[in-house]
C-alpha cells in the first residue's frame, strides 16, 4: 500500500494506492487483482474488492468503480446514480461515505481532492485519455461545482519513462497535435522512442494550477508490487491483473 504525503495531511479523507499484494487471486492474477474486466475467476475479484472495501471502511456497494474505456468522460457521483453502471474514465463526488476507485495496469491513477469544497475524485489517465482531455475535463467539472477551490492531485504508480517504449507512429501522433510534445520523448534507437507518460500527465495538471505530488513507482519494473499490461504482453501472457487506487470522504 502506497500513500501521497500531501493527501495524508487531510484528516477528512482516506486514500490508498493498493499494490498487487494481500488478495485472493492465483496465477497471473496473484494476488490482489481488482479488474472486473480481467479473465480472473469472478469470485476472487469479488473477494479482493471486499478486502479493499474493508480497508477503506465502507460497505462493498459503496466502493464505486468505473467501466473504463480510455475516454475523456467525467461523471459526478450523486445519490441517484452511484448504483448504476458508470461508463467514464473519471469520477468525482461530494458524498461522504462513498469510496471512489480507479483500476490500472501501467496507466496513471490520479487521486484528487478539492480541500476548499470537500470534493474527491479519481482519474484513469492512459495516453488516449490524457491526450483527449480527461484531466482538463475533470478539473473543469470540479471548478464548475464551485469556482473558489484548492485542488490537490496525487499521481500514482504507473509505467516509468524508461519502460514505455513506443514506435514512431505513436510519436508522430503526438507531434501532429503539438510540436511541444517532443519534450516527453527520448530516443531509444532509430525506430523506437521512450515516452514519459508521468510527466505528460503532471504538466497537464500543473497547467490547470493544480498542486501535485507523486507516488513514484514504475509498474512495469516492479513486478512484485504491481500488475503491468506491457509486461504481460512482452511475456506473451494472455491476460493481466489490475491494481486499484481509492479515495473517500470520511
Amino acid at each position: 500500500m502506497f500513500y501521497s504525503k500531501k493527501l495524508k495531511k487531510f484528516k477528512e479523507i482516506k486514500h490508498c494506492y493498493f499494490s498487487r499484494k494481500g488478495g485472493f487471486s492465483k496465477g497471473l492474477y496473484k494476488s490482489l487483482n481488482c479488474g472486473k474486466g480481467s479473465k480472473d475467476k469472478k469470485i476472487n475479484v469479488v473477494k479482493n474488492l471486499k478486502y479493499i472495501s474493508n480497508k477503506m471502511l465502507v460497505k462493498k456497494n459503496k466502493l464505486i468503480l468505473m467501466n473504463q474505456t480510455h475516454s475523456n468522460k467525467v461523471i459526478e457521483i450523486k445519490k441517484n446514480n452511484y448504483r448504476k453502471k458508470i461508463d467514464s474514465d473519471a469520477i468525482i463526488t461530494k458524498i461522504k461515505g462513498l469510496a471512489l476507485g480507479v483500476v490500472t495496469a501501467d496507466c496513471v491513477p490520479i487521486i484528487i481532492y478539492d480541500a476548499e469544497n470537500k470534493i474527491i475524485g479519481c482519474i484513469h489517465a492512459g495516453w488516449k485519455g490524457a491526450i483527449s482531455g480527461i484531466i482538463k475535463n475533470t478539473i473543469n467539472k470540479i471548478k464548475k461545482l464551485n469556482s473558489k477551490n484548492r485542488i490537490f492531485a496525487s499521481i500514482g504508480p504507473c509505467i516509468g519513462k524508461n519502460s514505455y517504449e513506443v514506435d514512431l507512429a505513436f510519436y508522430n501522433k503526438f507531434q501532429s497535435i503539438s510540436k511541444k510534445y517532443n519534450k516527453y520523448f527520448s530516443n531509444k534507437n532509430k525506430n523506437k522512442k521512450l515516452f514519459n507518460l508521468r510527466k505528460f500527465v503532471a504538466d497537464k495538471l500543473t497547467d490547470l494550477e493544480v498542486t501535485i505530488d507523486h507516488v513514484n513507482h514504475d509498474t512495469f519494473r516492479e513486478k512484485n508490487n504491481f500488475f503491468s499490461y506491457r509486461r504481460s504482453y512482452k511475456l506473451k501472457q494472455n491476460d493481466y491483473g489490475r491494481c486499484i487506487s481509492v479515495i473517500r470522504l470520511i
